[in-house]
């Protein structure tokens, strides 16, 4: 009977209903974050399908953009070139000798400067990724208090005049923001520098990061950093007002949401004081939609700052971006699509990540 007993307990801890769970290779973290990555590697390979299919598509001629209008008179010249960049292949042949060139690093040779493509990219993102990394965390620690402020005050004063506040924010057009700034506090009243990221008299700090505030800090130079910081000033206060109003509008109404939520009651029926159900409670409940605006004002910093870079002479990737299309410079204006997908790629896998870790939720979906 005890034998039976013994037998029938042992098959019965192999059902599935006894209670034992098969144990998984890995965490749904894990599982997760390499479904994403996947997703990114999928759409990177149509990012570049996209950028090359649209760019081949502009109108005029490459060759004689890159030539000259001289040497593409030349029937030899002309038809060397021709052969020597693969133009007389079929256009996917031409996509994948794209690739190709692409998997060793190689985005061709701007027409413009006659430097590699990934050359100037090197020098042209550091730029555009300070003024869009200090614009969009001065832009969120002010968006927080101002969003939070008129959510609390919801109706009152206070609120309506954050509201309009923003609005007029979001109204106002960026280029014109920036020659109103420019003109305003350099031409006229003089407190702060011209254009460019360091004054004419200052050297540019030894290559470690590409930021000049931050090499400036590891090379110990005070007096550079400074006057990269003054540099700084102007294009990320016009890239942050501009934000601002984007980030605390979405900020009150993901507060006022979370506010409305029954936990948050019941902490306050508990005592708990003000900060303490603000930060713990009503922030972290709105933290995920935040993260999610947060990433796309970002990603929209980074693409999207051309007329402000050409307003301030800023050196960045919106500048490129406009030299390249305003001289057919093919490999360049590749090389700044490729850049631009691989940036809001990049930011939508770190959203993702964040989400996976904040929300246990999330992994699971």
């Amino acid at each position: 009977m005890s034998t039976a007993t013994t037998t029938t307990g042992a098959r019965g801890s192999d059902t599935p209903g006894s209670g034992a769970r098969p144990r998984r290779s890995s965490s749904p973290l894990a599982r997760y974050l390499l479904r994403r990555a996947g997703t990114s590697v999928l759409l990177l390979i149509g990012v570049t399908i996209v950028t090359f299919t649209l760019t081949n598509l502009v109108p005029g001629d490459p060759v004689s953009a890159a030539l000259g209008e001289g040497a593409s008179q030349n029937p030899a010249t002309r038809e060397a070139f021709i052969q020597a960049r693969g133009l007389d292949q079929p256009f996917v042949i031409q996509y994948f000798l794209y690739m190709g060139n692409l998997f060793r690093g190689d985005l061709g040779t701007s027409l413009v400067t006659g430097r590699a493509v990934t050359t100037d990219l090197a020098s042209a993102v550091p730029a555009t990724v300070e003024i869009a990394l200090a614009a969009i965390v001065v832009s969120l620690a002010v968006s927080i208090v101002l969003g939070t402020l008129a959510a609390y005050r919801r109706g009152l004063v206070t609120d309506q005049v954050v509201r309009v506040v923003t609005l007029i924010g979001l109204s106002v057009p960026t280029f014109w923001l920036a020659l109103v700034s420019f003109y305003l506090f350099f031409l006229q009243l003089r407190i702060a520098p011209g254009s460019g990221r360091i004054s004419p008299s200052i050297t540019p700090p030894p290559r470690v990061t590409g930021f000049y505030t931050i090499d400036y800090l590891l090379n110990g130079d005070g007096v550079g950093f400074v006057d990269a910081a003054a540099h700084l000033a102007l294009p990320v206060m016009v890239l942050s007002l501009v934000t601002i109003g984007l980030l605390t509008r979405f900020i009150r109404t993901s507060v006022l949401e979370v506010l409305a939520s029954d936990y948050v009651r019941a902490a306050r029926a508990k005592g708990l004081s003000g900060t303490h159900v603000v930060i713990d409670y009503v922030l972290r409940g709105a933290s995920l939609p935040i993260l999610t605006v947060v990433g796309v004002a970002f990603g929209a910093l980074l693409s999207g700052t051309v007329l402000v870079e050409s307003v301030f002479s800023w050196p960045g990737l919106g500048t490129y971006a406009y030299n390249s299309a305003s001289n057919l410079d093919l490999p360049g204006i590749m090389g700044v699509g490729l850049v631009v997908g691989v940036i809001y790629l990049g930011i939508n896998f770190a959203v993702d990540l964040l989400y996976g870790v904040l929300d246990p939720r999330v992994r699971l979906a």
